[in-house]
């Protein structure tokens, strides 16, 4: 059988092994950088060399700023609990990660929705309106649809609804294209480990000077008593090296983009019932749907091929029901379970993205035949 081919980096990212090697020494070591003593105080250093990398890649003013999580998800928690109070109405997009809407509802917040169009794109101006007309205590919105691929205009959205603080979820966006927490505009920002090469249970949140937030976990003076629990040091080393190397990856975004369009192109010539989903701004991102072709036996063939793909975003993997994000866009249901998502990164190469076309249309094709014949 052929070599695998991963296509499914918005899920997670292959593992940097730059991430890896940095992480070997951590591993066996007594290693908690509370401790006052000699191995607690190296630990510690590890620690803020990663914090002071995670907050130089955002651009970020002071490391102070970086309070390190155990994911993204965590993070959207401490952000929107440790913002607002129960009953606060909070104006979220319509297709945000599943996470904000959970930590909305742990808060105990109003959810205010605003609509995407047919192509799933958001328009500063209703932010505003929805604003002005709730008296929202905070806005929560992505840098980038993790689904679709579309990139939003977060400093716009900012703008338009300031002095309202705003919540960016910045997990797809981190290592595709340059963050710029100095010019976004807004108060916090969250970040993921593993969405970039490091590893999992690492994450990130950025705080702006002056923005007051609560401790979500308490129990230590950890992260400036903003989350107890002792710092898991070596995935916070991974985390460092992953952010350290930013640049490389986005400097791979003019390639990766060629890959995408050129599967693209062959996608819609090849099958006539091909159909685009949102605007994909991100260079390694195409989400689609083959007219007349479940997405999950077209997912199952290509998987018993090697080819790893998603059907819509991953927490939703596993589940008939259809992507919530493929709704907002205005498709039906029955059209929506066909709904599949590839997403490239740094390792992916020409030759893979050939071969993975050529297997989706076959795979595409022989579904279709199969449900003719079944009729």
């Amino acid at each position: 059988m052929p070599p695998a081919i991963y296509l499914d980096h918005n899920a997670t990212a292959l593992p940097d092994p730059d991430a890896i090697q940095a992480m070997i020494p951590w591993l066996s070591a007594a290693s908690n950088a509370s401790s006052v003593h000699g191995p607690g105080r190296r630990a510690r250093a590890a620690v803020e060399r990663a914090r002071r990398a995670v907050c130089q890649s955002v651009n970020g003013g002071r490391p102070s700023e970086i309070v390190f999580t155990s994911g993204a998800t965590e993070a959207l928690h401490l952000a929107i609990a440790g913002s607002i109070q129960p009953g606060d109405p909070v104006v979220i997009s319509a297709v945000e990660h599943p996470a904000v809407r959970g930590a909305c509802a742990m808060a105990g917040a109003e959810v205010i929705t605003v609509a995407v169009d047919a192509e799933g794109a958001l328009d500063p101006a209703a932010f505003a309106a929805a604003c002005a007309a709730s008296g929202a205590k905070l806005v929560v919105v992505m840098g980038a649809q993790n689904e679709l691929g579309n990139v939003y205009p977060v400093q716009a959205i900012a703008e338009a609804v300031a002095p309202t603080p705003v919540l960016c979820d910045g997990a797809q966006l981190w290592g595709r294209r340059p963050i710029d927490v100095q010019a976004l505009s807004v108060a916090m920002l969250t970040l993921s480990s593993h969405k970039i090469g490091g590893p999992q249970g690492a994450g990130a949140l950025w705080v702006r000077p002056g923005h007051a937030l609560r401790p979500y976990i308490a129990g230590g003076p950890q992260e400036r008593g903003l989350r107890g629990g002792t710092e898991s040091v070596a995935a916070l080393v991974g985390f460092g090296a992953a952010a350290e190397k930013i640049p490389t990856r986005i400097a791979e975004m003019p390639r990766l983009a060629a890959l995408r369009d050129q599967l693209l192109a062959t996608l819609r010539e090849a099958l006539p019932g091909f159909r685009l989903h949102g605007r994909p701004a991100l260079a390694n991102t195409l989400a689609f749907r083959v007219e007349g072709v479940p997405g999950d036996l077209l997912l199952a063939a290509l998987d018993l091929e090697g080819i790893y793909l998603s059907s819509g975003a991953a927490c939703s993997s596993g589940s008939l029901e259809p992507s919530p994000v493929l709704l907002a866009l205005g498709i039906s249901p029955e059209a929506a379970r066909g709904g599949l998502r590839i997403s490239l990164g740094p390792e992916t190469t020409a030759a893979e993205i050939e071969r993975a076309a050529a297997a989706i249309v076959e795979g595409a094709r022989r579904v279709i035949e199969a449900e003719a014949e079944a009729l």
